[in-house]
């Protein structure tokens, strides 16, 4: 069974930086996305790349400060976060598909993706 861990989650203060990575356990998949879900908040997108990262997509909260990142010989996917802010607070996940709804536009979506992480806590202090 594939697995994708998540790692690198932590306190920091705002203004900070903090790189979270996920590693799938067996093998590369088309799409890799973020997701987190903040206190009391529903689950977002954070952002999305595709196979090549050629294609990246992200949420207009991160975007210029968030970047996604991929390293297919090593079947991982990373988030460098700068500039942190106390409302970046959340859990994060990785998630991933085979497929690639980079290009039909639904990368976004929870649903486009059947695997994921268990989530890593991202906590920024003001």
């Amino acid at each position: 069974q594939v697995q994708l861990v998540e790692s690198g989650g932590g306190l920091l203060q705002a203004g900070g930086s903090l790189r979270l990575s996920c590693a799938a356990s067996r093998r590369t998949f088309s799409t890799y996305a973020w997701f987190r879900t903040a206190p009391g908040k529903e689950r977002e997108f954070v952002a999305a790349s595709s196979w090549t990262g050629g294609n990246t997509y992200y949420a207009e909260s991160v975007k210029g400060r968030f970047t996604i990142s991929r390293d297919n010989a090593k079947n991982t996917v990373y988030l460098q976060m700068n500039s942190l802010k106390p409302e970046d607070t959340a859990v994060y996940y990785c998630a991933a598909t085979e497929w690639s709804p980079v290009y039909s536009g639904t990368y976004h979506y929870e649903s486009s993706y059947d695997y994921w992480g268990q989530g890593t806590q991202v906590t920024v202090s003001s």
